[in-house]
């Protein structure tokens, strides 16, 4: 940890430094030097250049050169502080600590009242783990004078990291005799009570700041929650009742009151603060929000139902902006079973906070539902992407929404996404891409990458329903591997017997076999089980019949399919013709 920054300055003594070499240029033009005065003038010269040279390279960040420079400084001067103090810089800059050590304490041996080279010192006992050490440095920084009391909090901090807990109360105590009560300083303190386990110390820490900064309520609620940890239950609420008598209209110590009744079983009283809190417009609406949702997994009492009718009523009147608030209203229409009227809150809460994975998947997963609109849950799914664009679950429901809006090509870039952020993290969520792909690829032409990605995903899962289905109905069109399109097919109809859907596809997959008189019995079934059978279904029974020497009831269901917007584009050339075509 850097306790402190170490300001980058020329000190005190490279000024005098420098004023020695000023002094020395000036006699030289005055009087004829000795061989040694001149050998002295030369080096300081020297010194000087090196030096500058040095400070440039390190201002530019080439540690490298600025050392070679301060080093060759300090070979015409190996005493002065300034240099030493340069070079150790410039080794902890270069995290070569242990190096910089002995240049550090040279420079503040032989300088010892600049406390720039003292903290040069401490950092490096820092930077190589020996805090006591750097500890010592400070301790003399802080304790001989009032410049230095900005670094307590920072010696304060090593002693507490090193259990010295006494020490560091006595710091803690210098600091705040120098400054004044200070919320650092008393928090610091506080916990080192509570960790010698020290309550009355504790105690009265907090009640100096509470008198300190009288009406700031977060002083009372830090001794409310220290006192209720020790079970001083009836200590804290009496805390709290003083405070809200001064000071009414605070909501956050009404909120306490309201948690220190409930807590010694005097409800009317609590609920009484509570209802006092949630008029507020100012308690914040996210402790609402959890209030609330706490109180959604009590007991269900007609009380506690009164309750909650009151806390929603105030939100939705004071916070229909915030999106916790919506949503937990959102939850209690849930638990309700008013599922629309939870969807609508929670739609609302996207609108004002869409970073909210689970709630924006839960809005996704409920709008799967019967006749959903796609339109509207693509702009969810399209919120899902934006906002969490490395999510692979998002890009998989773009890709199905996608694909049942008919958009499948911008539906297998979705799935395709999906399948490289899953990266096989996820093998479910692989299956069902990889089974929604292929439906897409088949859509759009690629059919032999369809039949690889439904292969993909029965490998994963053997007994997905809607692949083997689909991979059959497919198989069925393309008169392709026709057994395996009827085992598939067979498999889930054994299962679902009574769905329409599965049904139709065993039938088609069974005409395609040649085997029309178990196609017709199939369909039949299917037709039985669907109170509005598809266009598709209707042609598919016309055609059926039609094999089956039944030309004229085999016209009348081709007919019934033309009013159907899914019937095949051979269509009404069977109805004009009165007869099949491929």
């Amino acid at each position: 940890m850097l306790l402190y920054q170490v300001t980058v300055k020329i000190t005190h003594s490279l000024f005098l430094f420098a004023a020695l070499l000023f002094l020395s240029h000036a006699g030289f033009a005055q009087q004829t030097l000795s061989k040694k005065e001149s050998k002295i003038q030369e080096n300081k010269t020297k010194t000087s250049r090196y030096f500058i040279e040095g400070e440039k390279a390190l201002v530019l960040g080439d540690l490298e050169k600025a050392f070679f420079y301060l080093q060759r400084s300090l070979e015409f001067s190996p005493e002065e502080p300034a240099i030493n103090y340069k070079i150790a810089e410039v080794l902890v800059r270069s995290e070569q600590a242990q190096k910089a050590l002995p240049y550090a304490e040279k420079a503040t041996l032989a300088d010892p009242e600049n406390k720039y080279y003292a903290l040069m010192v401490a950092e490096i006992y820092t930077n190589l783990n020996q805090p006591l050490k750097a500890a010592e440095i400070l301790d003399r920084l802080t304790s001989d004078g009032e410049n230095n009391q900005q670094y307590n909090l920072d010696l304060a901090s090593i002693y507490l990291n090193a259990s010295e807990f006494d020490k560091a109360l006595v710091v803690l105590d210098r600091a705040e005799e120098y400054f004044g009560i200070r919320e650092p300083f008393t928090v610091q303190k506080q916990r080192i009570y509570l960790r010698k386990n020290d309550l009355p110390n504790a105690i009265r820490e907090g009640n100096k700041l509470i008198e300190a900064f009288p009406g700031n309520p977060n002083y009372v609620l830090n001794l409310v929650e220290i006192l209720y940890n020790n079970a001083r239950l009836n200590e804290a609420l009496t805390l709290v009742s003083g405070e809200i008598e001064k000071y009414p209209n605070q909501p956050e110590l009404q909120m306490a009151a309201y948690t220190l009744l409930k807590e010694k079983g005097e409800l009317d009283k609590a609920n009484a603060y509570l209802i006092s809190a949630f008029e507020s417009p100012d308690l914040d609406g996210e402790v609402k929000a959890k209030t609330f949702k706490s109180m959604l997994t009590e007991m269900q009492t007609a009380q506690r139902d009164a309750l909650l009718d009151q806390m929603e009523a105030l939100m939705l009147e004071l916070n229909t902006s915030d999106a916790l608030v919506l949503e937990v209203i959102g939850d209690r229409k849930k638990m309700a079973g008013k599922m629309d009227a939870a969807m609508d809150f929670y739609k609302k809460a996207l609108q004002i906070q869409a970073k909210n994975p689970a709630l924006l998947e839960q809005v996704i997963l409920n709008s799967f539902g019967d006749n959903p609109d796609f339109a509207e849950v693509e702009t969810y799914t399209i919120m899902g992407v934006d906002e969490f664009p490395e999510a692979p679950e998002f890009w998989f429901y773009d890709g199905v929404v996608k694909s049942a809006r008919k958009k499948d090509s911008v539906a297998v870039m979705s799935l395709r996404k999906a399948i490289e952020l899953n990266s096989d993290k996820n093998p479910q969520l692989d299956q069902v891409a990889f089974g929604s792909l292929a439906n897409s690829l088949y859509n759009l032409g690629e059919k032999d990458s369809a039949f690889v990605y439904f292969d993909k995903a029965l490998e994963l899962n053997p007994s997905d329903d809607q692949v083997l289905n689909n991979y059959a109905y497919f198989l069925s069109l393309e008169k392709k591997n026709l057994e395996k399109a009827r085992t598939m097919a067979e498999k889930v109809v054994k299962k679902y017997p009574k769905n329409a859907t599965y049904l139709d596809t065993y039938a088609w997959v069974l005409f395609q076999l040649g085997s029309y008189e178990e196609a017709f019995q199939t369909m039949d079934e299917a037709i039985k089980n669907d109170p509005e059978p598809s266009g598709v279904m209707l042609e598919h029974y016309g055609d059926i019949l039609y094999h089956l020497g039944k030309k004229s009831e085999a016209i009348s269901w081709w007919k019934k399919a033309a009013n159907s917007p899914e019937g095949s584009e051979k269509l009404s050339q069977k109805i004009k013709d009165g007869k099949y075509h491929e």
